[in-house]
């Protein structure tokens, strides 16, 4: 094991590279945000993203953290006193057929200059050990399995990933369509309309997406957690949203966003369609291709030069087909890596 610097939120590493005034340590709360935003965004220039980390960003994400002690399932790697990168592990009941397991992911954000250096393969084999703890407290008869994830554009994600061991075992594509692109706007079927969003109707939307998406693989069920961070999105703009209701139900949606200071950042206009769903009960009946055409048309009247979203290529509602039959067209690729915990 690597002798390192003592400090008293120190944290031993084994493996680590021999890299003068490196040393690994705990998550410092608040004084942290800022650090991790810099690695974040250093991370995305060094991978050619057009995609921006803030601090309130981070802030929101982790008043809403679940299922992850950030005082012993954080790490961060400092070198000379500057932080360099940092990574978590988190975990969750997911409910899928044939059977549920426990899902352990995990990742590592690095400074694209300290990258090829073994200091983010350390941090990777340390959360590894750090969920062998956790999963020790979880029923022995539910399977577990470890995860992580990389993009086609990222070779370094790609190595770390398969340097822990990881095989890739899902993919998911991002996906966008130009608005330049003329679109036909599809009617709703009888008695299924669109109205506009009141506060009171946040939580039957909510809760219809969630029923929603109990079919897709990775089904975790929600919580009120999860439903208070969905509000305090700051990407939360109901006025954007296209809802299909059926009397007083909802019956399907697609809660579009903008995000503002990602268009800033990169001088572009883009709209996402995202969280597009139909309930069971009323799926075959062409509401969700609907609920997209009439959010690529407002996307288009707002002046939006493209609109985005990802998707599930094993999607069980064979949702990538309708994507590709309204224009959108493949942008990257995403693997999910996975291996069975040991």
């Amino acid at each position: 094991m690597k002798t390192i610097q003592v400090k008293s939120n120190t944290i031993q590493v084994e493996g680590a590279p021999e890299i003068p005034g490196l040393f690994f340590r705990k998550f410092r709360g608040e004084e942290d945000y800022p650090h991790m935003a810099a690695i974040i965004n250093s991370a995305y220039q060094a991978d050619g993203d057009k995609d921006i980390s803030t601090v309130e960003q981070i802030e929101r994400s982790y008043n809403h953290l679940q299922r992850s002690d950030t005082d012993k399932d954080m790490i961060f790697a400092e070198v000379d006193g500057e932080p360099v990168a940092y990574g978590r592990c988190q975990w969750a009941l997911v409910q899928e057929d044939p059977q549920d397991f426990y899902q352990y992911f995990l990742f590592v954000h690095i400074k694209g200059e300290w990258r090829g250096k073994r200091i983010a393969h350390a941090m990777g084999a340390y959360l590894v050990d750090r969920i062998r703890v956790i999963a020790a407290e979880h029923p022995a008869d539910i399977p577990k399995k470890l995860e992580t994830s990389a993009s086609d554009r990222h070779p370094w994600h790609k190595e770390f990933a398969e340097g822990l061991g990881f095989t890739v075992y899902r993919y998911g594509i991002g996906m966008k369509r130009p608005c330049s692109e003329p679109i036909e706007v599809l009617p709703l079927p009888e008695g299924i309309e669109v109205r506009p969003i009141t506060p009171e109707d946040y939580r039957k939307v909510f809760d219809a997406t969630a029923e929603a998406f109990q079919d897709h693989r990775g089904y975790v069920v929600p919580t009120e957690e999860d439903y208070q961070s969905w509000l305090d999105d700051p990407d939360f703009n109901p006025s954007l949203w296209k809802v299909a209701w059926d009397g007083d139900q909802v019956v399907g949606t697609v809660l579009n966003f903008i995000n503002e200071k990602q268009n800033q950042e990169y001088n572009r206009k883009r709209g996402y369609t995202e969280n597009i769903s139909t309930r069971r009960a009323w799926r075959k009946r062409g509401i969700a291709r609907a609920l997209l055409t009439q959010s690529i048309h407002m996307f288009q009247e707002m002046g939006m030069e493209e609109t985005a979203l990802g998707v599930d290529t094993e999607n069980p509602s064979g949702a990538l087909n309708l994507y590709l039959s309204v224009g959108y067209k493949e942008e990257r690729r995403f693997m999910m890596y996975q291996k069975t915990l040991e």
